[in-house]
């Protein structure tokens, strides 16, 4: 089978934390992401069942991690945890795993949603999912930005 080009594939994002991971998909082509929810985790360690269900059902061509870097771009605890997921998710289900900056993303993920549905938008799965959404649309920006 050959290989998909740029433009042709889709994405699985993801929005780590220590107690809930947004979930999002993406496709190449429009440059746009769908919120999907979020899947618990317990001190950052998700339910795999959970996540590998959305791999299957989702067929990605490769997965987007966030990476939550200080405002400064350094790392801190919480992005190094990231990077440990992201190399889990390739290890445990060879797919290719790429890390894209997300600062901010959940302050903008916060100010979309609010201005969609108020308050009463602004439910924790709705920001990680959003979040998630936000971080696969910023990593098809780089791949035609740079």
């Amino acid at each position: 089978m050959a290989s998909k080009q740029i433009g042709e594939r889709s994405a699985l994002g993801f929005d780590f934390g220590k107690k809930y991971i947004g979930v999002a998909v993406g496709q190449e082509l429009t440059g746009t992401a769908t919120a999907l929810g979020s899947v618990k985790a317990y001190d950052g360690i998700p339910h795999w069942d959970n996540i590998k269900k959305y791999l299957d059902e989702w067929q990605p061509d490769y997965v987007v991690v966030g990476l939550p870097l200080n405002m400064d771009g350094t790392e801190q605890q919480l992005t190094k945890d990231a990077r440990k997921f992201g190399n889990r998710i390739h290890g445990r289900f060879g797919i290719n795993v790429e890390f894209q900056d997300e600062r901010l993303t959940t302050t903008d993920a916060k100010a979309r949603l609010f201005e969609r549905g108020g308050y009463r938008n602004l439910k924790k799965d709705n920001i990680d999912a959003e979040s998630a959404k936000l971080i696969v649309e910023s990593y098809f920006e780089s791949l035609w930005g740079e």
